[in-house]
């Protein structure tokens, strides 16, 4: 699971200086928001739940990696611009392994059913949300895409599987592929939840 969450970490990083170079950011900026995005959701877990230390402070190298790896894409954004695919399959899997984890905190935190889900969805969609806001985009959670729901359900199914008395590794391997699957099929198909408009207000 360490090492799933530190590709997934660097693949957002790589994901929010990519959107910072298209809303011309400096080196800065590109940093700033490449940490947010593989950050941003486990420190509004922690805060949430007042789990401490937050991630990144017990773990100071995390910054580290996600700085080097925002750095790296602002070096190689022409080559990661042609690499589309592969960054939507490493944030599918990053979505569903977040969301697991962020279920470990819950769990450890003793919170309910409800709460232990939540913080893993937190978990999974927060930096992608921080990352939108910073780059003056509507959240992509908020869109029809298949993208919260999905970290909710792999959330869901995770800690369904620990209630049934399901290992906490099988209940990790088949939630999270569960989710990624989920994700990578809405992607594949376009499978969208409905979207609302002015028309729906003036009917």
């Amino acid at each position: 699971m360490y090492t799933l969450y530190l590709i997934a970490i660097v693949a957002e990083a790589m994901s929010g200086a990519l959107m910072g170079i298209q809303r011309g950011m400096d080196r800065f900026g590109l940093a700033f928001v490449g940490s947010v995005t593989a950050l941003g959701g486990g420190t509004l877990r922690d805060l949430l739940l007042d789990h401490h230390p937050v991630g990144w402070i017990a773990h100071p190298e995390y910054i580290v990696i996600t700085l080097i790896a925002a750095t790296m894409a602002s070096a190689t954004a022409t080559l990661l611009g042609r690499m589309k695919q592969l960054f939507v399959t490493v944030d599918a899997l990053g979505l569903a392994a977040f969301a697991v984890i962020g279920c470990d905190i819950g769990v450890a935190a003793g919170q309910s059913f409800l709460i232990i889900v939540i913080s893993g969805a937190i978990t999974g969609i927060g930096g992608g949300m921080l990352r939108d806001l910073l780059c003056n985009e509507i959240p992509i959670v908020l869109r029809e895409e298949l993208y919260a729901s999905v970290a909710f359900l792999t959330g869901a199914l995770y800690v369904g599987l620990l209630y049934a008395g399901v290992g906490a590794e099988w209940a990790a391997i088949a939630a999270i592929g569960a989710g990624f699957a989920m994700r990578m099929l809405s992607v594949r198909f376009g499978w969208r939840m409905r979207k609302f408009g002015p028309e729906d207000i003036n009917r």
